[in-house]
């Protein structure tokens, strides 16, 4: 992975996460010769590495529930095909429901996910119970479950795809920020990094949170904010349950925790967040509001003190559904961003939709609500109901 930038290049993928290398792999399987990623720092360093690992299929969406099964469907076969562990369980995801408003919603995208194969139903919260030992059925009015979602480790799956990658001939550079993007008459010319100048037609922007910036060097509105969110670890729990989902999420609040270890990962969007680029780790107010939540849902895990935890950036779009496209505005520029949250699961899906735009093919998904020109209209469609 060295830092000697070619002279020229095909593509250049900028951001070295899952997005970014399932993109690089795909154009460079497809016989693109000279694939070049650009990654700031290390690979997965940015939202890749503090996700919680997530791999879902159950969503109100059609597109995204078809995206949703193709990620499920490659990483159950990851490390056989990409020579790369990646702990991948399909042990379900759980969703608790407490007011009929929700209730209703997730009954018509359980009936929307059985349509497309995805075998979710809804449960009492008797059943959910069982499901998920820790949780206390107090207000309660129903569950949704999907037992065939999963979780996986995000950095394992941009090192498989990124070794991929490079056995198929691209170049992957870390440590090389991009200060700029040339073009001359609406059509890209080359990147400017910090360590030089590559000449290239076509840039795809994978850089998540710092989308809008990468936008910004062309004159393009990519209208991706970055938004905080935390994950806590617990000490061990004296009595862990033997099973247990990927994911209990208690929706709306978005509260959610799974099993790590012996303990638990806990995490949960707060509402009060503010836009940018807070990375701070910051326990106490954070911690209250998760905490009086858990209270009601989960009140066993106020018998455990905090052992560590993170934050990382979620990459925002107006409709929380993801842009993939291809400029209308500048030519050369392919965009794969705004994932809201759910990227790591959306990485193959992307890789082979990318690989499409490029060669100028029609992807095998219905990509027209991911458009960046939908954001221009005068009213922006409905989005992605099941947010977590």
């Amino acid at each position: 992975m060295s830092k000697e930038l070619p002279e020229q290049a095909s593509v250049v993928v900028i951001g070295g996460g899952v997005i970014g290398a399932s993109i690089a792999f795909h154009l460079a399987e497809s016989g693109v010769s000279d694939v070049v990623l650009l990654e700031k720092d290390e690979l997965a360093c940015g939202s890749t590495c503090k996700a919680a690992g997530g791999v879902r299929a159950s969503f109100s969406n059609e597109a995204n529930i078809a995206i949703g099964l193709r990620g499920l469907d490659v990483y159950s076969r990851f490390a056989q095909e990409y020579h790369q562990e990646i702990d991948f369980s399909r042990d379900g995801y759980l969703y608790l429901l407490s007011d009929q408003a929700n209730v209703d919603i997730f009954t018509e995208s359980v009936a929307l996910q059985n349509r497309h194969g995805v075998p979710s139903r809804m449960v009492t919260p008797e059943e959910a119970q069982k499901i998920s030992p820790l949780i206390s059925t107090d207000g309660l009015l129903a569950a949704s479950w999907s037992p065939q979602d999963g979780k996986a480790t995000p950095e394992s799956v941009v090192m498989g795809y990124a070794a991929a990658a490079r056995r198929h001939g691209a170049r992957i550079i870390r440590h090389c920020a991009v200060t700029d993007i040339e073009s001359t008459g609406g059509t890209i010319t080359a990147v400017v990094t910090e360590h030089g100048r590559i000449k290239t037609d076509t840039v795809v922007c994978a850089a998540g949170a710092w989308s809008s910036g990468i936008g910004n060097m062309l004159g393009v509105n990519i209208p991706v904010v970055p938004v905080r969110r935390q994950i806590a670890f617990t000490e061990p729990l004296s009595e862990l349950p033997e099973s247990s989902p990927s994911l209990t999420i208690d929706f709306p609040s978005n509260f959610y925790f799974h099993p790590e270890g012996k303990g638990l990962l806990l995490g949960w969007s707060d509402p009060n967040e503010r836009e940018g680029f807070n990375l701070r780790f910051e326990l106490e107010d954070w911690l209250m509001g998760l905490g009086a939540i858990a209270e009601t849902r989960v009140p066993a895990v106020l018998d455990y003190g905090i052992s560590t935890g993170w934050a990382g950036l979620y990459e925002v779009t107006p409709d929380r559904n993801q842009i993939i496209a291809r400029s209308t505005e500048v030519e050369g520029l392919l965009i794969a961003t705004g994932y809201s949250g759910h990227g790591f699961l959306m990485g193959p899906a992307t890789g082979e939709i990318v690989r499409d735009l490029y060669h100028g093919k029609e992807p095998e998904y219905d990509i027209s609500s991911f458009a960046l020109d939908r954001f221009a209209q005068a009213g922006i469609g409905a989005g992605e109901t099941n947010i977590v």
